[in-house]
């Protein structure tokens, strides 16, 4: 049986949404606070999450990091809290999508679909793939999930590693945003361009930390950004 976890402190809204799962052919599981959330993904091994920010004893962003931690199951947020900061917060923590309250069930189950057909898509890219690539300093392993940078681990979420990948494989490219937005949450995802600079910005941060002089991502005014490499 494949389980889609649904944690949310109102019952209402789980009892809706149990009724849509039910519908798409998943059994739900649900959680009313954070702790019963962590126990019942352990218990389950579900398929997909739908997680709840605002929940007692352990928030959803708490929940979201320590399913990351062991598992790359799509997550999805939902809050009735909307701003940008909040939404790219909960993506770079590792969230898959990110819904607003109130909202359409079917809009919810419509997000299921995509981040499902998403991960099914990632899973087949793998096993067709090589999984290793290095370019310089920077060597990025989608096996472990990994980016390392002259030996040095780099912790990075696993969409900051996705984007590294991208951007290994085709040095010297430009992406636009949209074409960044596409690879790394599809056509489905509801969010802007604007996601795109703020998750560029923050994994910018994280691998400037460490010495790196043969690359670096480079913004394109007007066009987008691109992995220039000045040496291999």
């Amino acid at each position: 049986m494949n389980y889609i976890l649904i944690a949310d402190d109102n019952s209402d809204i789980t009892d809706i949404l149990a009724n849509y799962v039910v519908k798409e052919g998943y059994e739900p599981i649900i959680a009313a606070d954070g702790e019963a959330a962590l126990v019942k993904f352990e218990e389950f091994e579900p398929v997909c999450v739908l997680l709840d920010v605002m929940m007692p004893k352990v928030d959803g962003y708490e929940v979201c990091r320590k399913i990351r931690e062991k598992s790359e199951v799509p997550v999805i947020l939902i809050t009735a809290r909307g701003e940008e900061f909040e939404r790219v917060m909960g993506l770079d923590i590792g969230a898959d999508d990110y819904i607003v309250k109130p909202f359409s069930p079917s809009e919810v189950m419509a997000r299921v679909r995509a981040v499902l057909r998403r991960m099914s898509q990632s899973e087949k890219n793998e096993s067709d793939t090589a999984q290793k690539i290095s370019v310089g300093s920077l060597t990025v392993n989608m096996n472990e999930f990994s980016v390392y940078i002259s030996g040095k681990p780099v912790t990075l979420t696993k969409k900051e590693v996705e984007t590294m990948w991208i951007f290994a494989s085709n040095p010297n490219k430009v992406f636009s945003r949209d074409n960044l937005l596409d690879s790394l949450w599809g056509y489905d995802y509801f969010g802007g361009s604007r996601t795109v600079d703020s998750h560029i910005k923050r994994l910018r941060a994280k691998l400037d930390e460490t010495e790196h002089g043969d690359w670096d991502i480079k913004t394109v005014w007007g066009a987008g950004y691109k992995f220039e490499v000045t040496s291999v």
